[in-house]
């Protein structure tokens, strides 16, 4: 008996997506736009979650919701996040040169991204559609989509390089992240406490492996919530240290200007310290010393 599901619908647009950013990779190699290693194995890494969950959970998620549960938070939190992890600005250029710049600023920007995901989220849940997706392989295909593309552009708002909205700082990031958790808190609390079982599409599969409808559906609202908990307080860690990390890179862009007798902006900065930029800001600074006259 094989545990390994071959789905094409599923698995083409993941290889085809590997194929597209190693040649991507390949081309900026050698340039000053190369693709940092740690950023390449974070892509791959990305796309084998990916596979995994299609294949090795494909079989058994079509007959437990908590197997279904795992996979969908393996799509759409650990291996979306990832993915997004391995992109940078010159990966993306070709995407952009085709006219998709803006729209794509305005899907990640952190209140639509919030807006779509929370929906696509709660939309393949509801019983007629979710239990299609059981049934239809091409719309198991479309929601697995879903879960991957809303997952990718809600992380894009935190990690993407794509510019973001001057508002979004330290203390407004930290806010979305709290608001994903608790948008997904929602759901996995209703399906801990909700009551009855509502999908009767995994009762042939709960049979065989002895569980009850009511512990399935327990069992998939607790994996939810110890797996968004678990991202959350890496998320959180992660904002900690870059908050840090940022605070003493402006402070040193601020240091440095003035032992250069330059006027700096704070906020200018700021900016530069959070977009990675403060380098390229030290040497522009460089170049430019413009003294107060005496």
């Amino acid at each position: 008996m094989s545990f390994v599901t071959v789905e094409p619908l599923q698995l083409a647009p993941i290889l085809i997506t590997g194929v597209l950013y190693n040649r991507r990779v390949a081309t900026l190699s050698g340039t000053p736009r190369a693709v940092p290693a740690l950023r390449q194995w974070s892509f791959y890494g990305g796309i084998a979650v990916f596979l995994a969950a299609v294949t090795l959970l494909g079989k058994i998620s079509d007959e437990l919701f908590a197997a279904h549960m795992a996979e969908h938070l393996l799509l759409a939190d650990v291996g979306s996040l990832l993915i997004v992890l391995g992109l940078t600005g010159p990966v993306l250029a070709p995407v952009l040169r085709l006219g998709l710049a803006a729209p794509l600023r305005v899907l990640a920007h952190p209140v639509v991204a919030l807006v779509i995901w929370t929906a696509n989220l709660y939309f393949w849940h509801l019983t007629p559609v979710h239990e299609a997706a059981v049934e239809h392989s091409w719309v198991h295909a479309l929601q697995h989509m879903g879960f991957v593309v809303a997952g990718a552009n809600v992380w894009m708002a935190l990690f993407g390089p794509l510019p973001s909205p001057a508002w979004f700082g330290t203390a407004a990031k930290a806010g979305y992240i709290l608001g994903v958790r608790l948008i997904s808190s929602v759901l996995a609390n209703v399906f801990l406490f909700g009551g009855g079982a509502f999908y009767s599409v995994y009762a042939a599969g709960e049979r065989s492996h002895g569980v009850s409808a009511v512990a399935d559906q327990n069992t998939a609202g607790a994996v939810m919530m110890v797996e968004e908990s678990i991202l959350t307080i890496c998320l959180f860690a992660w904002l900690f240290l870059r908050a840090a990390r940022e605070s003493e890179e402006r402070q040193e862009l601020l240091d440095d200007a003035a032992r250069m007798g330059v006027e700096l902006d704070p906020a200018r900065a700021a900016r530069a310290a959070a977009a990675g930029k403060a380098e390229q800001l030290r040497e522009r600074l460089g170049e430019r010393p413009d003294k107060p006259e005496e």
